[in-house]
């Protein structure tokens, strides 16, 4: 079943009707309190819980807090598993909300959709745009309220209130530190480390780096998972793909 008016197809006629309301908007579930209507059963469902004293029906057992609607809930009960269910195809990073999978799938797109109208500077995210509109209208609208410093960004006052707290927030993994900004934990963690703590059981090298580790075993096994399209060769490093790949496009690093 496809619409005439731009083709899309769908496998169940209900799901059709519901997307033929986006085109006559018609808004067919009314609600009987203050007359509003929708075009959605489901959205009318969620309305009608701001006239009902229990707004939040969905509590998570946890921690306490409640939600309104239940897919908020799920996303919230993944910040207690720490399970990160949405897995980037490109370099295997994983993360809890989907949303962030999409953020962080714009860093290997190198796509800035959001661009600057008064110096034509280009960004990946709407966030990372406003945030640069700051500079230029320079309003400082975050005020610290123990010596009124301003700030443009709420990120500029929460990293000065850690000065009065001494609290640290971010913690490096491998060793440990702690720092109270996030941009000290990365300079840290670019610093290099003499420590090797993964070893290889088969010929007793180390490495500072567990993927160091794996790609070294791959030498051992003889394993070659990641094979050319075009050709069929295989190789045991993806650097090495992409090289072999640079053979078929002409292409000159």
């Amino acid at each position: 079943m496809s619409v005439e008016m731009c083709s899309k197809a769908f496998s169940q006629q209900q799901n059709l009707r519901i997307h033929l309301l986006t085109f006559t908007k018609e808004k067919p579930h009314g609600c009987l309190i203050c007359y509003k209507t929708f075009s959605h059963r489901g959205n009318l469902n969620i309305h009608l819980r701001a006239h009902t004293k229990k707004k939040k029906p969905y509590a998570c057992e946890m921690c306490s807090k409640a939600f309104s609607q239940q897919g908020v809930l799920k996303r919230h009960v993944l910040t207690h598993t720490k399970e990160k269910p949405y897995a980037c195809e490109v370099c295997s990073k994983a993360f809890s909300q989907q949303q962030n999978l999409r953020r962080h799938l714009l860093t290997h797109t190198k796509e800035k959709s959001y661009v600057c109208e008064m110096c034509s500077k280009a960004f990946s995210q709407h966030g990372n745009l406003k945030t640069h509109l700051l500079t230029h209208k320079k309003v400082k609208s975050y005020t610290c309220n123990i010596c009124s410093k301003s700030f443009s960004v709420m990120g500029g006052l929460r990293s000065h209130l850690l000065s009065y707290t001494k609290e640290k927030l971010y913690a490096c993994e491998m060793c440990s530190k702690e720092f109270s900004q996030q941009k000290n934990l990365k300079t840290h963690l670019l610093t290099p480390t003499k420590e090797k703590p993964y070893v290889c059981e088969m010929c007793s090298k180390a490495f500072s780096v567990k993927g160091n580790l794996k790609t070294h075993l791959l030498t051992h096994t003889k394993e070659k998972p990641y094979a050319c399209e075009m050709c069929s060769k295989a190789f045991s490093q993806n650097g090495n793909l992409k090289t072999h790949l640079l053979t078929h496009t002409k292409e000159k690093p």
